[in-house]
């Protein structure tokens, strides 16, 4: 069961990012409220936004707490003009979960509606899970946020890839990324 405390902190949160002007992003950078102390909100492996142990199943309130999320240098927080508080990401905070060609660019989609070009700004980074031994693809999508790109779409971008040297490589944007070694 839930304790009222932790479920009012949640409600504020809520309450105040929807006072954030305008309807794009809000100016996360500008805010510098003190630490508040944590939230118990887990950004799972998978993409599932997880508050007190149980599923967050609107998307709506998902995709409200994804506009006021920051990378600070100590971790990653929920910041408001008024709190900052810090969350648990497991992995990567997003997951590009689609991604189409439009005209010299790739754009990823994410799992909570944003969309990353792939170009000098917002790279494409492919780097081998430790775990694993898998490709971890990621892509930039906002500040210092990122997004875990899906097995499906990664499977598109190597099916797009010119090889050069041994190398898988896609272009976006005007730049060159590598998707890894050609196996053999």
């Amino acid at each position: 069961m839930a304790s009222a405390g932790k479920t009012t902190e949640l409600a504020a949160v809520a309450e105040a990012v929807k006072q954030a002007p305008g309807r794009g992003l809000p100016p996360v950078h500008l805010w510098h409220p003190e630490h508040c102390g944590d939230i118990d909100i887990v950004i799972r492996r998978d993409g599932v936004w997880m508050h007190e142990g149980s599923p967050i199943g609107r998307p709506e309130l998902v995709r409200l707490f994804s506009t006021i999320l920051r990378r600070d240098p100590d971790g990653y927080v929920l910041v408001t003009p008024g709190e900052k508080l810090s969350i648990t990401v497991e992995d990567l905070p997003f997951r590009a979960v689609a991604m189409e060609r439009r005209g010299d660019a790739l754009v990823f989609t994410t799992d909570v509606g944003d969309e990353a070009v792939a170009g000098p700004e917002f790279p494409l980074v492919v780097e081998t899970d430790p775990e694993t031994g898998e490709p971890a693809p990621r892509v930039r999508v906002r500040a210092d946020l990122w997004a875990r790109i899906a097995r499906p779409v990664f499977y598109e971008l190597v099916e797009m890839a010119d090889e050069a040297n041994g190398d898988l490589i896609v272009h976006s944007a005007g730049a060159a990324f590598g998707l890894g070694s050609v196996s053999a």
